[in-house]
């Protein structure tokens, strides 16, 4: 591990929103499970009650977030994961209430070297939401993270991200899939 992402995961660890790459923007990420971070995190962003997603990298996680994964999910991990897919599932019974919108947990594995270290490396889900205040362009660079969040996260710096379009959320429940939001994966007929 790097110490540039073993920094990072002791500051996840230590209750500290930490920004970092993925394969469109840089992300904010939190531990999931300590509330006190994601208020942190909340109040970073300006952002209201609108559901949290996360990062995750293989199954374990996955099955500690969903309560089911219907085979239309599958399919779709295994034609666009890793990559700009976050698929809104049903979400296992106690999770916080910042992570679930509509019965749905938002997940999704990132393609980018850095971010998916970091997941690894700390060993469970991280949030991610764009590293950006609510209502302004999402960042691209480290610097542009500090520049719009200042001194509110650790930046964990990973050169510059492509941007474009943000990832695709689409919530699949059974065979249905409803696209929540359109971005860098288009997805036939859905």
């Amino acid at each position: 591990m790097s110490p540039d992402v073993a920094a990072a995961v002791a500051a996840l660890r230590r209750g500290e929103v930490v920004a970092y790459p993925t394969e469109t923007f840089y992300g904010l990420g939190v531990d999931p499970f300590d509330a006190a971070a994601l208020e942190r995190l909340r109040a970073l962003k300006g952002r209201g009650e609108k559901a949290i997603s996360m990062l995750i990298d293989g199954e374990e996680m996955l099955a500690r977030l969903c309560a089911e994964v219907p085979a239309r999910a599958r399919a779709l991990m295994g034609l666009h994961w890793p990559g700009a897919l976050t698929l809104a599932l049903p979400a296992r019974p106690g999770l916080p209430e910042a992570l679930v919108s509509d019965g749905c947990v938002a997940v999704r594995q990132s393609p980018h070297p850095v971010a998916r270290a970091l997941v690894a490396a700390f060993g469970g889900p991280v949030t991610t939401t764009s590293a950006n205040r609510s209502g302004e362009p999402p960042a691209s660079t480290a610097a542009a993270v500090r520049a719009a969040l200042g001194d509110g996260c650790h930046v964990l710096d990973g050169g510059a991200t492509p941007g474009g379009a943000p990832s695709t959320l689409a919530r699949v429940r059974g065979p249905t899939v409803e696209i929540l939001r359109p971005g860098a994966v288009v997805l036939a007929g859905s």
